[in-house]
């Protein structure tokens, strides 16, 4: 069995108030019975090996260039409550069993929803939703897609838990 699986992207009414629109989504899920939700996302987002902070300062260098946000924002705080953040993620919602994460920026939004679900296998989704607000948008995706599906998938396997026997 895999620790990590890619799934199509079952979606729901309340992820399509997330963003006015949807131009790209994908869908990671693994397998955590163990830890809370708020355990679950340190896990993702704040152990991350460094080669991905390598490409996330390499991220920064380049959409400096092109004028896209790269530093924290003004209100930044890394409390585990709505308006906190995970990383340079702002947090939009957080319930007992799911987290809603994001950003926005002139040339997309997105967000990412990570979801602790009553199920035995693969029960921890990671799903992103992005909106591009303009052609620079679409071209920046396009780029960073394959990156992102790598970086992802690797985030995601770090909330990975064997059951206890």
């Amino acid at each position: 069995m895999k620790k990590v699986k890619e799934e199509r992207t079952q979606m729901t009414d309340k992820m399509n108030q997330l963003l006015k629109k949807i131009d790209f989504n994908d869908t990671f899920s693994t397998i955590n019975h163990q830890n809370s939700i708020e355990e679950i996302t340190n896990f993702i987002f704040n152990t991350t090996p460094v080669w991905i902070e390598s490409l996330f300062q390499l991220r920064n260098k380049m959409a400096g260039l092109i004028g896209l946000k790269t530093e924290k924002p003004a209100d930044y705080n890394e409390d585990f409550k709505v308006g906190g953040y995970v990383k340079f993620f702002k947090i939009y919602s957080i319930a007992k069993n799911e987290v809603v994460l994001g950003a926005d920026d002139k040339h997309l939004n997105f967000r990412v929803i990570l979801t602790n679900e009553d199920k035995e296998l693969y029960n921890c989704k990671v799903i992103t939703l992005v909106k591009y607000n303009n052609r620079k948008g679409k071209i920046y995706m396009g780029i960073i897609k394959p990156f992102h599906r790598i970086i992802v998938k690797r985030m995601v396997r770090n909330a990975y838990r064997e059951e206890k026997s």
